[in-house]
């Protein structure tokens, strides 16, 4: 059984530590954690990573996040995996910083490299996960907020919100989306880093 895995981001070094990327940063990490290495190809950067008899390709779109539909429904077709094993990891603006939240279908919420995916799929109908990246901008300064790098606390955070993502995606994949949105939809910072609510 194939899973196609879509962290979505921008390609380039102007990019690579931005908020906008952190699609990019959880497979990344999973990855490395595997010992596995992306293979450029069309459209996209891919790996290959075996999880208890289930094959899932890791996708890094290199399409720019705005044409992210392009790559994603390409390997979709390339591979013949069903839209029902396609998984997203996303940005979320919405979300304060180090919250997961997995969904098995929903709208884009304004978000362009979903939008780019329900249309070049005519649909909304597949998983996604969201990692919250918080908003603390001015009015106006969205744009420089999602692409710039996050502030030294995030960063000291960053590896255990990673990892987490990585284990929501599994479980997604080993145990369903319900089983996984009941474990993992919730803020991963430490308990010393979170803010009172």
């Amino acid at each position: 059984m194939k899973y196609l895995i879509a962290g979505l981001g921008n390609i380039g070094p102007e990019y690579a530590g931005t908020r906008h990327n952190i699609g990019f940063m959880v497979l990344d990490a999973w990855a490395q954690a595997s010992n596995t290495v992306f293979t450029s190809g069309r459209y996209g950067a891919t790996a290959e990573i075996s999880l208890k008899g289930r094959k899932c390709v890791l996708l890094k779109p290199s399409t720019y996040m705005n044409l992210s539909g392009k790559a994603v429904n390409y390997y979709l077709g390339k591979l013949d995996i069903p839209r029902e094993n396609l998984l997203v990891v996303l940005d979320d603006l919405a979300l304060p910083f180090g919250t997961l939240r997995l969904r098995r279908r929903g709208s884009s919420g304004g978000h362009n490299g979903l939008n780019s995916i329900d249309y070049c799929l005519a649909s909304d109908d597949y998983a996604r996960l969201r990692v919250g990246i918080g908003n603390g901008f001015p009015q106006g300064g969205q744009i420089d907020f999602v692409l710039g790098e996050f502030i030294p606390e995030e960063r000291a955070e960053l590896p255990g919100v990673l990892e987490k993502a990585v284990e929501a995606v599994k479980c997604s994949v080993l145990e369903g989306v319900d089983r996984a949105m009941t474990r993992y939809n919730h803020s991963w910072l430490s308990s010393s880093t979170k803010k009172d609510e």
